[in-house]
């Protein structure tokens, strides 16, 4: 039973279809292997074991019958605690919301998945209403790092990270407003893709507005690619969203030779990058061009947009918490009652200021991918740092923003953005690269990525289920 866990959605579908084991074995595994390992790496702040099994059940006898209900039937999913699933309460982190309301809506890529046969073992942990790059919170307390329980898991799609890296289900919905898909799945060596805004269909809208993303996080690209084809359909909840476009699975194929890709290890030497994370990095970029990519080392022309992204940020923070009592606002994380203070300060005026910044960095981008398909840099310059923490002890840095330079730009621009496992450090921590696509080029990201995984370069040098 424990096999199955490390088996990815891909091939749990492939032996539904064969008959080799059944969606209730899958699912028992991994609702055993959830369990388990809970109490150590605290990922979940609800399983519901009666409800995934009677789910697995009619899966089966869906199998048996030759009539699945869609591409992922029968396969464990899990969900971050940010977006609506029905059936039981969505607390995002915060014991400011009161449980005992009406639960009854999916969000869309939740709903899509319903429709697919998918099997929800349950909801995972995240940050208060998903404000900071790693997972803790008043309500569910200190999420944990798989590969080694005294780090963190990042966040705030820390508990879907390791869950997914602990083999408690191979698929998981996150969200990614400045990193948050990508952050944990760096620091859990898992894959997880930040779609083009509008991609995936969100409802209810986040009140970070244009920066919020639903994206999966998987074993690999092929996962993510057979979880996007689910999660992309459409929603006429969500006003913004795409229309559909064709199989990401199926544009898989190809590989990258031909790619023009741009390698900006530190983004112009504007980041402090430590020594393991550069040269696995770079391993991987000597990878890609080995399999026939054409890369040349040069970064996009921009300077750090911190302030830009903090205004924005904190701004749809104090909107979260604007209609809060007194009473609410003392449950608050700290720090979060800190940004909001401060989002609140400011003026429509500064508001658009920051629109301004997040409109030209769209647009140098947009110029750069002119050029190049592909931009490649570090997900992280760090691997993970001391659990319960929002910032490394002795970095000097005041936010988690601090040392996630990497990632939110990408959210201010709405491009595509994956993160890959490459390799480990000294002390078996995680690293992940960063795929960067033009706008609407998930496509290309997903092939590029599936092209290291396939070449094996790409997985973690070490397996935290040993």
């Amino acid at each position: 039973m424990s096999e199955l866990t490390e088996l990815t959605a891909v091939q749990l579908v492939n032996g539904f279809r064969k008959g080799e084991f059944s969606p209730v074995e899958a699912t028992r595994a991994a609702l055993e292997r959830a369990e388990q390992l809970q109490p150590v790496v605290n990922a979940f702040v609800r399983l519901d074991p009666e409800d995934a099994l009677a789910r697995a059940a009619e899966s089966e006898r869906r199998w048996r019958r030759g009539e699945p209900a869609g591409l992922v039937d029968g396969v464990p999913v899990t969900v971050k605690d940010i977006l609506l699933m029905r059936g039981g309460p969505t607390l995002k982190g915060s014991k400011a919301i009161d449980p005992d309301g009406r639960w009854d809506e999916d969000a869309p890529s939740v709903a899509r998945l319903r429709e697919h046969g998918a099997v929800f073992l349950g909801k995972t942990t995240t940050p208060e209403f998903g404000w900071k790059g790693v997972t803790d919170s008043p309500l569910s307390g200190v999420t944990r790092n798989p590969h080694d329980t005294s780090r963190t898991a990042g966040g705030s799609s820390g508990g879907s990270a390791a869950a997914v890296a602990l083999g408690a289900g191979p698929l998981s919905l996150g969200t990614d407003g400045g990193g948050s898909v990508r952050i944990p799945a760096a620091f859990c060596g898992i894959f997880a893709l930040k779609p083009t805004y509008g991609r995936v269909p969100l409802y209810p809208a986040s009140a970070f507005g244009t920066l919020a993303h639903v994206g999966p996080m998987t074993r690999d690209a092929a996962d993510a690619a057979l979880l996007m084809d689910v999660i992309g359909g459409p929603d006429a909840r969500d006003w913004s969203a795409l229309a559909p476009t064709t199989s990401f699975v199926q544009a898989l194929a190809g590989g990258v030779r031909g790619l023009r890709v741009a390698y900006s290890p530190a983004l112009g030497g504007q980041v402090a990058v430590r020594p393991a994370v550069a040269a696995a990095v770079r391993r991987a970029v000597e990878r890609l061009a080995g399999l026939g990519a054409y890369v040349e080392e040069t970064d996009p022309d921009f300077t750090d947009p911190v302030d830009a992204f903090h205004t924005l940020w904190f701004s749809g923070a104090a909107r979260v918490t604007q209609h809060f009592g007194p009473h609410q606002r003392e449950l608050l994380d700290p720090g979060l009652r800190e940004i909001c203070t401060l989002g609140a300060r400011y003026s429509a005026l500064d508001y658009l200021a920051a629109v301004d910044v997040r409109m030209e960095l769209g647009r140098r981008m947009g110029q750069f991918h002119e050029s190049y398909d592909l931009l490649v840099t570090p997900t992280l310059p760090i691997t993970a740092f001391e659990a319960g923490a929002e910032v490394p002890k002795g970095s000097g840095h005041r936010r988690w923003t601090g040392w996630t330079p990497f990632t939110y730009p990408f959210n201010m621009t709405q491009q595509p953005a994956a993160t890959v496992p490459v390799g480990t450090d000294a002390e078996g921590l995680p690293i992940g690269m960063q795929i960067v696509g033009a706008r609407h080029r998930d496509d290309v990201v997903l092939r590029a990525a599936h092209a290291l995984y396939e070449a094996g370069g790409a997985g973690p040098r070490n397996n935290p289920r040993e």
